[in-house]
């Protein structure tokens, strides 16, 4: 590059600039999500963005390893990726110390992740997720209390009832079906499995080219068809009513009518998620908005991952919600929060002789727990009100040579323009009274 030439401003392909007011966004998801998890018991975690190539090899998938992951051989030559999930992670991490936890055990994180894919809306090559995850209970009733904090945390940022909807199914009816009605060789149940989930995203000839280039007769997929289009009313009346699965998910079912969660679900069977190692459960959240009719986020058990470190089998239920979909989902239910201003008071600076009187006030305000900014480069007082508006600071407060000598602060409501003078011992409690702050 020239001397001449300039870098780009513009981020890497797929990811984000978090300027303050993202930050405010991002921040008011995630501490909602916080208290739902909070709520429930759950405790925070995180891990490294670099993990062992081999951990993601082994169980997340064909697609995700073959082409969404990011990795490389490093200095030492070791083959590492950078995460495009949080579940592996979790379950190495629980391995690593499986004598030592309480079980079960209710952890909750907010990775950033990465995966190579075609940006678009709702999908980015960086994202941040909330993770959480009950990991040491074989209980439906695991399965169902992740369900509920997923439903808990639509509904504390603000959605109603009828804008989202939670699609359920199990995986273990869709490998009895595979296996026990169409008599699938085990082998290429994996393979199916992927091309129903690709199910919605591509045309009904091209899953029937991809379910024929597996294997599968004309007959069997028009058996797949009719297993995928079963309801929560008819699907006792077809064979996979015979499954573990389908008794686990009548429990799982029942659990949320108890509840009062039960108009926010619906059984899906053609809910399968991509990853391979689900094992049980498995649901979408889906936006019910035609403006933005798609799945949100998702989770499901996963009974063999931490198998794969340690010789004792520990179950584990989760999901994972990120922040792109879920805000796209406020965005179009309008549910955007107000941003507030960083600062609820200005501290204007009269001259250059005013320095250390502003300074003392500003930490008067800010010892008292009152978010203050304070002008730190001398300015016309109309310069710096014009500022303290453009940052939507509701109060500012000022003390010339003139207040100073009387002990005195004026303070200025910007909405209003109105403006009085208290005396220096009063300010805080005048602030407070002004904003309706709690003493």
């Amino acid at each position: 590059m020239t001397q001449s030439q300039k870098l780009t401003v513009k981020p890497y392909r797929g990811t984000r600039d978090f300027y303050p007011e993202h930050m405010y966004l991002r921040n008011h998801m995630f501490n909602i999500m916080r208290s739902v998890a909070e709520l429930y018991g759950y405790e925070e975690y995180d891990g490294p963005m670099l993990e062992n190539f081999d951990l993601y090899a082994a169980k997340s998938g064909e697609e995700l390893v073959k082409e969404q992951l990011y990795h490389f051989v490093d200095r030492g030559n070791r083959h590492v990726a950078i995460r495009p999930e949080m579940t592996p992670t979790v379950a190495r991490m629980v391995a690593a110390r499986i004598g030592e936890l309480p079980r079960p055990i209710r952890w909750f994180s907010f990775p950033n992740l990465w995966r190579y894919e075609k940006p678009q809306r709702g999908r980015l090559r960086e994202h941040w997720q909330f993770n959480i995850d009950i990991l040491g209970s074989d209980s439906v009733s695991a399965d169902q209390e992740i369900i509920e904090v997923a439903i808990k945390i639509m509904l504390k940022l603000g959605a109603d009832k009828k804008d989202f909807c939670i699609h359920i199914s199990d995986r273990r009816i869709l490998m009895y079906f595979l296996e026990s009605v169409l008599k699938l060789d085990p082998s290429l149940s994996a393979p199916v499995c992927r091309v129903i989930d690709k199910r919605a995203k591509i045309s009904a000839e091209d899953f029937n080219r991809m379910l024929i280039d597996i294997g599968l007769s004309n007959g069997q997929i028009d058996e797949i068809d009719s297993y995928l289009n079963l309801t929560g009313k008819n699907l006792s009346d077809h064979p996979v009513s015979q499954s573990e699965g389908y008794a686990e998910l009548n429990k799982l079912l029942e659990g949320l009518a108890n509840n009062g969660m039960d108009s926010m679900c619906k059984v899906d069977m053609s809910i399968v998620r991509g990853l391979d190692y689900y094992t049980g459960t498995v649901f979408e959240m889906y936006d019910l908005s035609p403006e933005n009719r798609r799945a949100l986020f998702g989770g499901g058990r996963y009974d063999n991952l931490v198998g794969l470190f340690s010789k004792e089998r520990v179950s584990g239920v989760g999901l994972g919600m990120g922040d792109v979909t879920v805000a796209d989902f406020l965005q179009t239910h309008n549910l955007l929060p107000k941003l507030n201003p960083a600062a609820s008071v200005h501290v204007a600076l009269f001259d250059e002789n005013s320095r250390l009187s502003t300074s003392h006030l500003a930490n008067i305000l800010r010892s008292a727990g009152i978010r203050t900014s304070m002008q730190i480069e001398s300015a016309r007082l109309g310069k710096q009100f014009k500022w303290a508006n453009s940052k939507q600071i509701p109060v500012v407060v000022l003390q010339g040579p003139d207040e100073k000598a009387q002990g005195t602060v004026l303070i200025k409501e910007m909405a209003s323009h109105n403006q009085r003078v208290v005396k220096e011992a009063d300010l805080v409690s005048a602030i407070h009274q002004l904003l309706n702050l709690d003493v």
